[in-house]
């Protein structure tokens, strides 16, 4: 039904403008008595031998939503009743920001893709935090955090303090952004020298709290393996809990468009089915190069069934979706949740 009659009725109106009529849905649902017990009815599946415990929380489930879809934990409880285990908001920075000029959400559907450079648009920690403090279900919340754009790097490490201690009583657990392509010069600080200074920081506060969470770091698709390297040295050295392997990539090979096509569209990160082959061996890559020393949580390209059992079969902890929920709908996730109880 979604990619028969939904989805087509969806892709008929601009990226950003059905993401916004969508979210306001969300948050009017909650309030319609039922609503919430027939998602759970129709697309979450309980079932002990789905559970997951990774970096020492018991994942209900091991299919999240990855960080952008939920920015500003608007719906993480509707989508939890959709079959997510986990959903990550964000991302989220100290202040408001707008993010960069509209257009700046593009699908490719002839490749089942989305080209996007969001900006990390958020309405900030704060508007967060007080939607937080309404969660109704006990669906498990990842807080993904970055710097605002106007916050030279220098001074980012302030930025990501801050998110990080505001949002530590809410969330169950932390991903550090630095590896977005959309905000100018971020995935500098995926640099040896700012990394290192910058996780040893955060996971200073961490420990100092009474208990302390897993903090990830989420690196992006375009480093080169002596960068992957240096990174897997890092999450050792810092003793952070793990990786989420990939963001978006600024590749655009293989497309199914005319290069004058996607040029006009510009720069952003590309996700989606383009992303699977690249994010899988980077996965892949990790998992036999630090010899399993962490949990990975695996993202990007995951479209299919096939194409989340692949991943758990080569080595992650967990997976995220997005770009697929997109294309796919909800029943993805109970799909992929009935695949995992008959295939692991």
């Amino acid at each position: 039904m979604y990619k028969s009659i939904i989805r087509p009725i969806l892709f008929k109106f601009q990226p950003e403008t059905i993401h916004n009529l969508t979210f306001a849905f969300f948050k009017l649902a909650k309030f319609i008595p039922g609503a919430s017990l027939l998602l759970k009815k129709n697309f979450q599946i309980n079932n002990d031998k789905l559970k997951h415990k990774v970096f020492g929380i018991e994942f209900p489930n091991p299919i999240g939503l990855a960080a952008g879809l939920d920015k500003d934990a608007e719906a993480f409880d509707m989508l939890g009743y959709m079959g997510f285990g986990f959903v990550e908001i964000g991302t989220l920075t100290p202040k408001p920001q707008a993010g960069n000029p509209k257009p700046r959400i593009f699908r490719l559907p002839k490749d089942k893709a989305l080209i996007n450079r969001m900006g990390f648009n958020n309405k900030g920690v704060d508007r967060a935090i007080k939607n937080l403090k309404k969660r109704k279900s006990r669906i498990i919340i990842g807080g993904n955090i970055g710097k605002n754009k106007i916050t030279p790097n220098e001074n980012a490490i302030s930025d990501y303090e801050k998110a990080f201690n505001s949002l530590f009583p809410y969330v169950d657990y932390f991903v550090v952004n630095v590896s977005s392509p959309n905000t100018p010069n971020l995935r500098d600080l995926q640099e040896k020298e700012p990394l290192t200074k910058l996780l040893k920081h955060l996971q200073s506060l961490n420990n100092q709290k009474d208990t302390s969470k897993p903090i990830l770091l989420k690196i992006a698709p375009d480093l080169a393996f002596e960068q992957i390297d240096d990174i897997i040295e890092i999450i050792k050295e810092t003793k952070i809990a793990g990786l989420i392997a990939t963001n978006t990539t600024i590749e655009r090979k293989g497309l199914s468009y005319p290069k004058e096509y996607i040029d006009k569209i510009g720069a952003g990160g590309l996700s989606g089915a383009p992303l699977k082959n690249r994010s899988t061996e980077i996965l892949r890559y990790i998992v036999k190069k630090s010899e399993n020393a962490f949990p990975v949580i695996s993202v990007g390209g995951i479209m299919s069934v096939e194409d989340a059992l692949e991943k758990l079969e080569a080595g992650a902890a967990l997976v995220q979706i997005y770009t697929g929920f997109i294309y796919e709908g909800p029943g993805l996730i109970k799909k992929i949740n009935q695949a995992i109880l008959k295939n692991f």
